[in-house]
This record gives C-alpha cells, structure tokens and sequence, in this order.
C-alpha cells in the first residue's frame, strides 16, 4: 500500500482521487483550502485538513505531518489548480499572479516540501491541461491558466533530468475537459465528454504504475477539444 499525497481535494477530480485511493487501502493526505467534504468522508486511512500552498506556514504543517506520521511518501499528485476565464486586457496583474501562484508556484512549493521524503521509485503526478500544450488549441480568456499550466509541463521535464539519479520519477499529464464544478464555474453551460470519476480513476492508475514506463513525460489525456 501506498503513501498517497493529493492536493485540491475539495471537489471535482481531487475528491474523486481520495476516495478510490482510499477504498484500495493506501493512506491519503488530502490537502485543500477546503477540507470539510474529505473530512465528512470519517475514511480511516485518510488524513485531511485545511491547506494553503501559498502559504509558508502550512508548506511546515505538512513538512511535520510527513516526519511525524509517514516514513516517506510514495506518491504526490500535485492536482489543485485555479481558473480564470477573462480578457487578457481585462486581467490585472493580481489576477494573474494568483493563477501562478496555485498553479506554479505552489505545485514548485509542495514537490519541495516531499520531495526528501520520497524513495527512487517515487512518483510525482503533475496535473496539467491541453491547453498549456504547444500546438493544442487555445481559447480566448484562458491567457493566465493556459500559460500557467505550460510551465508545469516544463518544470516536469527539469525534476526528471535534475532527479534522473536518485529518484523519483516526475509526469505530467495534459488533460482535456472534464465535467468538474471548475469548468462549470468558468465555462457556463459548456458539457465535457468526460467525468471526474472516470478522469480520477485514469489519474489513480498511472500515479501507481506510470512511473514504470515513463519519466519527465507529457502525456496528453483527452477525447475532444477542449
């Protein structure tokens, strides 16, 4: 059984993760602003509570809670992401820097914070969108995300080369729409041909065993377009 770490686990993909991690058996830090809906779970092997990556004093939270609790964690996914959808021109540079701050920095910010605890075959899960892909098609309004989620696939590729030694193994995976309460809040209206569950259930499998076959990799998981 595995040490698992999630982030963004409130809602959407994130919550769907814990609770398939959690009836395999493995043990499950679930780390989310909001930690009430894992918490009302009551799921045994699941430890939750309220997490801020933007936030240095809950990056220590976590850092105490690995060296007290975990001998070492064997799997990060580094899920919890921020969408804005507005006009480039319309966009503040506060807005743009808090979508960084989620989707860079604060993924940068945990992987640091696990990463000494994580063996050679360790897996670090990045998740990433299609539109951050180069040559992918891009929507209008999606200026900050899009950009934000490129450099993740980026910083990937860097982890891997810098870690190809010691372990573990970095992948990010692009993926497409899917029906989450996210995309509800920023595309109205708009049906993604895939759920939550089924893309969680996708994301479970490969933390487990892609780091078999793959490393500094950019996997693109979607059906349509978006």
């Amino acid at each position: 059984m595995a040490n698992v770490i999630i982030t963004g686990t409130s809602r959407g993909i994130g919550f769907e993760l814990v609770k398939l991690f959690a009836a395999e058996g493995h043990q499950v830090l679930a780390l989310s602003r909001n930690d009430r809906p894992v918490t009302e779970l009551k799921l045994a092997n699941v430890t939750s509570f309220s997490f801020d990556l933007a936030k240095t004093s809950d990056l220590d939270k976590l850092a105490t809670f690995i060296s007290d609790e975990w001998e070492q964690v064997d799997i990060l996914i580094n899920n919890a992401g921020s969408l804005l959808n507005k006009p480039f021109l319309q966009t503040s540079s506060e807005e743009f820097e808090q979508v960084y701050r989620v989707n860079v920095f604060g993924v940068a910010s945990v992987t640091q914070a696990v990463l000494s605890k994580m063996p050679k075959n360790g897996h670090v899960v990045t998740i990433s969108s299609m539109g951050g892909v180069q040559g992918s098609m891009k929507f209008p309004g999606l200026s900050a995300y899009s950009s934000s989620k490129g450099a993740v696939i980026t910083l990937t590729e860097l982890w891997a080369e810098e870690f190809k030694e010691s372990g573990p193994s970095f992948n990010v995976l692009a993926l497409g729409a899917v029906q989450t309460e996210m995309l509800e809040e920023a595309f109205p209206g708009y049906k993604a041909p895939v759920t939550a569950v089924q893309m969680a259930s996708y994301i479970k499998t490969f933390a487990l065993t892609g780091n078999e076959l793959y490393n500094g990799k950019m996997l693109q998981v979607s059906n349509s377009t978006p």
